[in-house]
């Protein structure tokens, strides 16, 4: 008889916070500006969010699923995805794909796209809860974020509305950027090199 042995094979892959939240910042960062007068069109607002906003969400999203994140694997995905349907919104506005399409424009119905994401935005804060509190501070500023655009794609107090996004999203960027920072800095230097706060262990001792 021959004798088999088994062997574990342990693959380690890094922590991918750090570039879907780099992706994240980069993306509110510039689109903010747009929202905010500081620059105007979306021309060059667009590239940043199919290469950053997008790829750079769904790649952080493909590695939390190789870690079992399902938490980091949904988030990551459902705004990298989020960032690609916006850019496609965009180019459509602009007459990319043909002036019959751009003519037939209904800004509502990115109003309801904007609050399934409000929805989907308020579980994940739950959740974000039990992470860290600087995930907490974007989450929450991303519901912001969603309330003031879901009411100016719906047309009620546009202005306000508007000033909430923008001031939201430019917040979503700062936060973010230091999230970033910190996931990569904390990572490397093998300690809490820059403080993300912990969780708040209402619902997950």
């Amino acid at each position: 008889m021959s004798s088999q042995t088994k062997q574990s094979v342990q693959i380690i892959t890094a922590d991918p916070s750090g570039i879907g939240l780099f992706g994240l910042a980069m993306v509110t960062l510039v689109a903010s500006s747009q929202k905010l007068g500081l620059t105007s069109g979306f021309g060059y607002i667009i590239p940043w969010a199919i290469f950053l906003g997008a790829f750079a969400q769904l790649f952080a999203c493909v590695q939390d699923a190789k870690h079992n994140n399902t938490f980091g694997m949904t988030a990551f995905g459902a705004y990298g995805l989020f960032w690609l349907g916006v850019a496609s919104s965009w180019l459509m506005k602009l007459g990319v794909f043909g002036p019959q399409l751009a003519a037939d424009i209904d800004s509502k119905q990115l109003g309801f796209a904007f609050l399934g994401y409000l929805v989907f935005t308020l579980f994940m804060t739950i959740g974000a809860m039990e992470t860290h509190k600087v995930l907490f501070t974007i989450f929450i500023l991303i519901d912001l974020l969603f309330l003031g655009l879901m009411f100016d794609a719906f047309g009620i107090a546009t202005h306000i509305f508007h000033t909430l996004a923008a001031y939201a999203e430019m917040g979503i960027a700062i936060v973010s950027l230091y999230g970033c920072g910190a996931s990569v800095l904390n990572a490397h230097f093998g300690r809490s090199f820059l403080p993300l706060g912990s969780p708040f262990g209402i619902f997950k001792k």
